[in-house]
């Protein structure tokens, strides 16, 4: 580990700071928003309901700094995944609310 830290030189403050920050948001992002918008979809909502999902501001907020972080190439492996994660719970989202929408235009 000791070499690691070596190799880094002056980079050494850039990568303790992007560690730390790492870890703040590991510790701090929580699955509560996915599970309840999972929950929701599971539990066959109206189709109002469906289209009135919509992220939280914080869940909304991670995953903009997610995507900008890809733009630039300066994603971890663990942001990866969890921003794959999010793009397929959206994905999943989509589908229900079209789903909904197509409902909707044909009880009317």
């Amino acid at each position: 580990m000791g070499e690691k830290l070596q190799q880094l030189g002056d980079r050494l403050p850039e990568a303790l700071a992007r560690a730390l920050q790492e870890l703040t948001f590991a510790e701090t992002i929580s699955y509560q928003d996915e599970i309840q918008i999972v929950e929701l979809l599971a539990s066959q909502p109206s189709p109002k309901v469906i289209l009135a999902i919509r992220p939280t501001p914080a869940l909304q907020t991670r995953i903009s700094e997610l995507l900008d972080r890809n733009k630039s190439g300066t994603l971890s492996r663990k942001e990866e995944v969890e921003l794959d994660r999010y793009l397929l719970l959206e994905h999943w989202v989509r589908l229900a609310k079209a789903h909904a929408y197509k409902r909707l235009q044909t009880s009317t």
